[in-house]
């Protein structure tokens, strides 16, 4: 079961106004299932997106990246479950375009003003027709309070649906940002997470949102990991509808603090979320990372440690063998790292300094905080000022379960 998350309670997820969504089972891969969602924008909503790194990318980042970067006004989002269209060459743009082009029709507005996402089986050709076939479903379901249902229709190896909503008010206005996201397995991102949608009615510019919107991936999405396993579909999409006649043009203007706040905080909680419900998970574990002469070496330890399956089985048995943590972190990549000026805590529990065992650690102590289902480890580098923090979760039996029969 997840850890510490539960699916959105009915009613939290708060609408946005003039943002409505749809859902419906076009039966992608299995019967009587939500596998289809329709998200249509308000006329001079703005959005932004930051995509997938993997090479392989899948022919739906290949068009969103290509019609956000053309400038037009996106006027509706398309998303299915159940087939990523991924590694499927010409013929799988060719029929991401064909989704595009059906709805662009029901809606009136050019194809290159939709914008589609995939996620599931890799190297499979997307149904295509059951797609289109679907859409009218979709759009007869279409209301601004579905964002529960959109959560659950996006879902896939996903346990609970995720989902978040703040508001604050600006001059007596409230704003509304609400987020949904879905991801289990085959989570490192390098820019986001495998589907994410996060929305507000306040009116921000393009090139504000685009800024906006790299910032806080990057201490978000960018920051979690269940596998090490970069996805070919990872999309994080902010949404900026407008509606709400609040206009925040500037990093000054008033309120822009306030909604980059709210925004990283519904990130932050669709990130963690992933964790928490990774494939099989039974813990989760946040790594801090300080002492470091840059970010990034802060990062190369923290991700040591959150992808070595040594650890996290360990985790999984509650098992104190914290030397596995000492080899993640001389082998992360610091060449000229003084393994002497390393410190390593396990909760309140320091274990390791001046190059080795803490002379009083003991390790019941150890073991006792790796029964927890929620584990901070903390390093110290001591070469600097910098910290970083990556969550991840534990490997369990069912870790190797889920993946060996996520085809049947």
């Amino acid at each position: 079961m997840p850890v510490n998350l539960t699916a959105p309670a009915p009613g939290s997820l708060k609408p946005i106004k003039g943002i409505q969504l749809g859902i419906a089972e076009a039966g992608v891969r299995k019967a009587n299932r939500k596998d289809l969602l329709v998200m249509t924008l308000p006329e001079g909503a703005q959005v932004a997106g930051v995509f997938t790194q993997n090479r392989f990318c899948a022919a739906p980042v290949i068009l969103c990246r290509e019609f956000l970067t053309a400038g037009e006004s996106i006027r509706a989002l398309v998303v299915n479950t159940g087939n990523a269209n991924a590694g499927t060459g010409e013929d799988g743009l060719a029929r991401a375009r064909k989704v595009c082009a059906a709805l662009g029709e029901h809606l009136h507005c050019a194809s290159g003003q939709v914008l589609p996402f995939s996620t599931g089986v890799i190297m499979e050709s997307l149904p295509v027709e059951r797609i289109v076939d679907g859409l009218p479903a979709a759009l007869a379901d279409l209301n601004e309070a579905h964002w529960e249902k959109a959560a659950e229709a996006i879902m896939t190896t996903d346990i609970v649906a995720k989902g978040l909503t703040r508001q604050f008010e600006i001059n007596g206005k409230t704003i509304t940002v609400t987020g949904i996201a879905k991801g289990s397995g085959m989570i490192h991102p390098n820019m986001a997470t495998m589907l994410g949608y996060v929305a507000t009615d306040a009116a921000v510019p393009a090139p504000l949102l685009r800024a906006m919107l790299k910032e806080i991936s990057n201490v978000s999405f960018n920051r979690v990991t269940v596998d090490g396993d970069t996805s070919t579909n990872d999309s994080f999409i902010l949404i900026a509808a407008g509606t709400s006649g609040v206009v925040i043009d500037s990093a000054q203007a008033a309120g822009y603090v306030a909604l980059y706040a709210a925004v990283c905080e519904v990130a932050i909680f669709l990130a963690q979320a992933l964790a928490r419900d990774g494939e099989g998970a039974t813990k989760f574990v946040t790594i801090d990372v300080a002492g470091g002469r840059d970010a990034e070496e802060c990062l190369k330890v923290g991700k040591a440690i959150a992808h070595s399956p040594l650890i996290k089985t360990a985790l999984f048995a509650s098992d104190p063998y914290l030397g596995r943590l000492l080899a993640a972190i001389g082998y992360a990549g610091i060449a000229d790292l003084d393994v002497n000026t390393v410190r390593l805590w396990l909760g309140s529990v320091l274990v390791a300094e001046n190059g080795g065992r803490n002379p009083t650690y003991v390790e019941a102590e150890a073991a006792a905080i790796m029964q927890d289902a929620e584990i901070t480890i903390r390093v110290d580098l001591g070469r600097g000022n910098a910290s970083e923090t990556v969550w991840t979760c534990d490997f369990s039996y069912d870790y190797v379960k889920i993946n060996a029969e996520y085809r049947s």
